[in-house]
């Protein structure tokens, strides 16, 4: 079994923001789409550390975490299965695990 960390701060940027790439250059539609979508075609397991940044927007999460569910190639129960959530903050992890549970309808 294969398994990535994806630490969003030290990986990808401190300064999360955006949903579009037309937004700037670390924006939720980047990170999924460069990032955590390719972790997830690559490992049988994805750990992504949420803390270290100076906050994220629900633009950015959204589409990160949404845009996955509407990704064709990751079934709904697929996804929550292989992607752990880390971070500090209960209340972060929990608004992502909405975008995940709530966007697979």
């Amino acid at each position: 079994m294969t398994h990535k960390v994806l630490d969003i701060a030290a990986e990808f940027t401190r300064y999360p923001a955006g949903r579009y790439r037309s937004d700037g250059p670390y924006s939720g539609e980047r990170f999924r789409d460069d990032v955590l979508i390719p972790a997830l075609l690559e490992n049988d397991r994805v750990t992504v550390r949420l803390d270290g940044t100076l906050g994220y927007g629900s633009s950015f999460l959204e589409e990160v975490f949404g845009g996955l569910r509407r990704d064709v190639r990751f079934k709904a129960s697929d996804v929550t299965k292989r992607i752990d959530l880390v971070s500090r903050d209960p209340s972060l992890v929990s608004e992502i695990e909405d975008y995940l549970s709530t966007s697979f309808n």
